[in-house]
């Protein structure tokens, strides 16, 4: 085996071919995975994590690769990044109001996706279809379009009394979930929440949440040789050396012959890859 990169770990970067490419950032690297499938490979943790805002050093990496005193103070790391209906921007009290104006006071998309079976979801109108195929979906189709990030939030909390928000990543990982009419489920989706729509637009106007007409469903097929059997979760914090053979890419996740590691989890961390 030969050292390929060292370096601060990143989440795996992709682009939208078939099957969708990956990139795995290691440090100033980038490493092209597709090529590496039915090769052995290992990672191989230091023991040391690096904040990827500050640069500090950290004992433990919080939401996904920052130290507590910048999830303290970053917007990025705040509550209504995962629950953006919970956002306070119009309250004047976000952390950061430029990177809130930039980020969250921009064009959203809620969409259908299947990744496990159907679900709701919201993204920026920039991080498709980025966003999707970071959850592993097969299918995805945008539903609706708003102004900003608190009303995604809004409107998925509407949605989400009729169908998931979650994907089953376990599902997932194990192959590809059956074929999902989403157009037929769009439709049944807004009847089925037509009076909270009706509320939402009511309150914001028609101009700022906007139902989407005419839009494809988005395809996803995954570069996987060989999906597991049995979900086996590799975690660098209890076996700093994962080695085995690349068998697939899917979401965030590397499928190897010895388990599945999640890359985005272990972002920031210090690893040295070698295939």
């Amino acid at each position: 085996m030969s050292t390929v990169s060292s370096g601060g770990l990143k989440k795996m970067r992709s682009t939208l071919t078939d099957p969708v490419d990956y990139f795995l950032p290691v440090g100033d690297a980038e490493i092209a995975l597709n090529p590496l499938l039915e090769q052995p490979m290992q990672i191989e943790f230091s023991g040391n994590i690096f904040c990827i805002n500050c640069g500090r050093k950290t004992k433990k990496s919080f939401n996904q690769g920052y130290c507590f005193p910048c999830v303290r103070k970053l917007a990025r790391c705040d509550s209504c990044i995962v629950s953006p209906e919970k956002c306070h921007f119009h309250l004047g009290t976000c952390r950061e109001p430029q990177w809130g104006e930039e980020n969250c006071m921009i064009p959203h998309v809620v969409y259908l996706a299947n990744s496990s079976g159907g679900k709701v979801g919201i993204t920026r109108g920039t991080q498709i279809p980025t966003r999707w195929i970071d959850q592993g979906a097969v299918q995805a189709l945008p539903i609706i379009g708003v102004q900003t990030r608190y009303q995604s939030g809004l409107v998925e909390v509407a949605l989400k009394n009729h169908i998931a928000d979650k994907t089953n990543w376990r599902a997932m990982l194990k192959g590809s979930p059956e074929a999902i009419d989403l157009v037929a489920s769009k439709h049944e989706l807004l009847a089925a929440s037509e009076t909270e729509i009706q509320l939402l637009q009511d309150e914001f106007g028609l101009q700022a949440i906007q139902v989407l007409e005419d839009q494809a469903v988005q395809e996803i097929a995954y570069p996987v040789v060989t999906y597991p059997e049995k979900i086996t979760s590799l975690n660098l914090d209890k076996t700093p050396l994962v080695s085995g053979t690349l068998l697939g890419i899917k979401g965030q996740y590397l499928l190897l012959d010895t388990g599945v590691l999640n890359i985005r989890k272990f972002t920031a961390y210090d690893v040295t890859v070698t295939i």
